[in-house]
């Protein structure tokens, strides 16, 4: 069940942790739990952090999808 959940999560959420913990070679769970005891200690400052890297990663992917060919710059 909790499995279910989760990965409803990651599919429509930002998957900000997943990518983050892909590019520096962690498993997305460690990095979904530092983001969770440092949002706790600072009183939730990285979420902005998160909200950045989110609407980044969207463009990202954006910009990736609409080029078709090498000459579309």
């Amino acid at each position: 069940m909790i499995n279910k959940v989760r990965d409803y999560c990651e599919r429509r959420g930002f998957e900000v942790c997943t990518r983050l913990g892909d590019r520096i070679g962690i498993r997305p769970s460690v990095v979904r739990l530092y983001f969770i005891y440092t949002s706790c200690i600072t009183l939730g400052s990285p979420l902005l952090i998160y909200l950045f890297l989110a609407f980044w990663i969207k463009v990202k992917d954006y910009v990736q999808s609409s080029r078709t060919s090498v000459l579309d710059l």
